[in-house]
């Protein structure tokens, strides 16, 4: 083959190249920078206006849905700075910051139910949590020790408020590590009923996804209504919420009513799909946990037992850098 021929043979070859190129790009769509997903520091958070302050494409029920919280280790100016993203063996002390936009650690806080910062670790398959009370230092810098069960992925939330007039909650996440060798556990079944040390907790209710519902969760211990129940972090009970996947964060408080044996919140599902409750409450001195599986837009049809354990709902699979042994609930504080 002469020079002419081969020449025209490659262009002809790039060209065809080049199309196929095109052809795959313009069927995938243009490529974008990513979307930013506002926060939602408690439930009740107004949502996102308009389609493309969520995921287009999915009608106005998103559009209406609260942004999901803790997806971000930077937002709004903040950021959060693990000193210790890894705790070999699960146990030690761990310590990080929050910078402002020019990197300075942040020494002022409102003080929020009884805090000026919550911070809560759990594992990336949900079946470890842990809500801990970090302390800070003059320069900003915070610490708490840490006792984690097993090797595997898990994610630090702080949730916060930064001092000054207007300024919103902000909810950061940061991934943390145990290095080891681990095995993800599946999530925990939905069920109604939770044992948390030797209480029983039911909850009532459903979660939807954006829309506004009532959780009512009850106490009983040994078959008796707990009618006494103690302030903790100014309320009677305490409620982080988790995504299944992703782990977005969603923290909500109760609503008015007494010491027992209800606890009611208000609560809305960013989006459809699994999530996990957990629910500090405080009684006799000490603070215990109880935890739910509760699927938001994919409920099961009920059964002749409402507190019965129901079928797992299919969900997208929990990521894989995940590892716990932990029981799926009990005392998960550390103080």
């Amino acid at each position: 083959m002469n020079t002419g021929v081969k020449t025209a043979a490659f262009a002809a070859a790039l060209a065809a190249a080049f199309g196929a190129a095109y052809g795959v790009g313009a069927g995938v769509g243009p490529v974008g920078p990513p979307v930013k997903v506002e926060h939602a520091n408690h439930a009740e958070a107004p949502a996102p206006k308009g389609a493309d302050a969520g995921h287009g494409g999915h009608g106005e029920a998103a559009a209406q849905a609260p942004a999901a919280g803790g997806l971000q280790v930077s937002e709004g100016g903040y950021a959060l700075s693990l000193d210790t993203p890894r705790i070999e063996g699960g146990r030690g002390e761990l310590r990080f910051s929050v910078k402002d936009a020019e990197g300075r650690k942040v020494t002022s806080y409102k003080t929020e139910h009884g805090k000026e910062l919550h911070f809560i670790v759990a594992s990336r398959d949900l079946t470890v949590y842990r809500h801990l009370h970090p302390v800070r230092a003059a320069d900003g810098t915070w610490s708490t020790p840490v006792d984690l069960p097993a090797a595997g992925g898990y994610k630090a939330f702080a949730d916060f408020t930064p001092a000054g007039d207007g300024a919103k909650g902000v909810t950061l996440g940061a991934d943390l590590a145990v290095p080891g060798a681990y095995a993800p556990n599946p999530l925990p079944a939905e069920a109604r009923t939770a044992d948390a040390d030797g209480y029983q907790v039911t909850l009532g209710g459903t979660l939807e996804p954006g829309k506004a519902g009532e959780l009512k969760l009850t106490v009983t211990k040994d078959g008796r209504p707990v009618t006494n129940l103690e302030p903790y972090l100014g309320a009677y009970g305490h409620l982080v919420a988790l995504r299944d996947g992703d782990l977005a964060y969603l923290h909500v408080h109760p609503n008015e009513g007494g010491p027992g044996p209800d606890v009611s919140f208000t609560a809305t599902a960013p989006s459809a799909g699994a999530y996990r409750l957990f629910l500090d409450f405080q009684h006799e001195g000490k603070v215990r946990t109880a935890a739910f599986t509760v699927n938001a837009g994919t409920r099961p049809a009920p059964g002749p037992d409402a507190s019965a354990p129901a079928a797992p709902a299919t969900t997208p699979a929990p990521a894989p850098a995940t590892g716990s042994t932990a029981p799926e609930s009990g005392d998960a504080h550390t103080h």
